[in-house]
This record gives structure tokens, C-alpha cells and sequence, in this order.
């Protein structure tokens, strides 16, 4: 076990109600929403980012590539970006949180923090909250950002509790259940963005 930290991106998602894959969706200011969830865990305290694909994987890959952020550095060194497939994601956010964990396990690290693809609002200083830098955080930690209370992300998730969510998942059952029924911490990280999901494209001005 070391002190690294696993940062995981979900965009497995087809994103019905948005129109459209969120994993395509690029910014106003010509970011794509992957891209700038990758940068937040990383400017937050992730060593590395494991990306889960799922709708338009091929495409969202390709968008992944032409943002720099593929499997290679420029300098042909290992990147700190993974990404892997969610083979059922189509059954529910439980299968692309499993193969992302799964995956994230792999580099024994010490916490996994977890957000989405669609808070493109999300400050990296709620990242830097929930993992309670500078000292890391314990095996057994398991906190979540909250905002005026209600729960949001990013969530962290200690190494000594991912086999039991792991095997806690189904289908379309996230996380949410496993952090009640084990006294999550919660991280008050109101206006910081983590509880600003896009679940439909915003209206033009005017």
C-alpha cells in the first residue's frame, strides 16, 4: 500500500435527458468536460485518473487523444490517465462505479475520490477538501462533499472499503447506500461546484 491517490471520472452514461453522451460534451470556452474533470482531480491532489467510458467510448476516446491526455506523455513517459470500459454500463451507474474502482484498485492506492463528468462547475479546492491535505488520508476514510447539506462530489473512498462496495454494486445502485449504512463523513464544500450536475444542456441567453 502507498500514500497514492486514485482520482475516477464517470462518463460511462448515454446521457438521455442531456441529448447525447455527456463524455462529448465540450465547454463554452472549447474545453471538453472530461478534460476539465481530469485536470480538477488532478490540481485537487490525484497522482493519477482513471477515466470509465461507456456510450460513445470510441468517440469520447478520440476527444480524450486530441486533448493531450491519452495513454503516452509527449516525452513517451507512462500518463497519469487511465482509462477503462464498463463492459454493462448501460445497466446503471453501479457497473461503470465497479469497473472504475475495479481498475483504480489496481494501483494499490491509499483512497480513491470519485466525481462525474458533468459538474464542469467543480473547484479542484473541493477535491483538496474531501482528501484533507496535506497529510493523506487514512485506509479506512471514507468522506463526502456535501453542499448546504445535501450530498454531492467528489467522494472519497479508502482502499480498506473498496472490496465490500465493490461487491455492494448493482445495476443502478451506486455508492450512496454503502457511505449511509457506514457513517461517511461528510465535507462541507458549499460553492464549490460539486452539486451542480448538468442533467440537460442550458438555454442560450436571452
Amino acid at each position: 500500500m502507498t500514500d497514492k491517490i486514485v482520482g475516477l471520472v464517470l462518463a460511462a452514461g448515454s446521457g438521455s435527458r442531456y441529448g447525447g453522451p455527456k463524455a462529448l460534451v465540450v465547454g463554452d470556452d472549447g474545453v471538453p468536460w472530461l478534460a476539465r474533470a481530469i485536470d480538477v482531480l488532478t490540481s485537487g491532489g490525484c497522482d493519477e485518473v482513471v477515466v470509465v467510458l461507456g456510450a460513445a467510448a470510441v468517440e469520447a476516446g478520440a476527444l480524450l487523444r486530441a486533448a493531450r491526455l491519452g495513454d503516452d506523455t509527449e516525452d513517451g513517459g507512462e500518463s497519469p490517465v487511465r482509462v477503462v470500459e464498463a463492459e454493462h454500463w448501460a445497466r446503471g451507474m453501479g457497473e461503470s462505479l465497479r469497473a472504475g474502482l475495479t481498475e483504480a484498485a489496481r494501483a494499490e492506492p491509499v483512497a480513491v475520490v470519485v466525481t462525474l463528468v458533468d459538474l464542469p462547475a467543480l473547484d479542484p479546492r473541493a477535491v483538496e477538501r474531501v482528501i484533507g491535505r496535506p497529510h493523506p488520508p487514512a485506509e479506512d476514510a471514507l468522506r463526502q462533499a456535501v453542499y448546504d447539506d445535501r450530498p454531492g462530489h467528489p467522494v472519497l473512498i479508502g482502499a480498506a472499503h473498496l472490496p465490500a462496495l465493490v461487491d455492494s454494486l448493482d445495476g443502478d445502485v451506486g455508492a450512496r447506500p454503502y457511505l449511509v449504512a457506514h457513517d461517511v463523513l461528510e465535507v462541507d464544500c458549499t460553492g464549490l461546484g460539486g452539486d451542480d450536475d448538468r442533467d440537460v444542456p442550458a438555454r442560450p441567453a436571452g
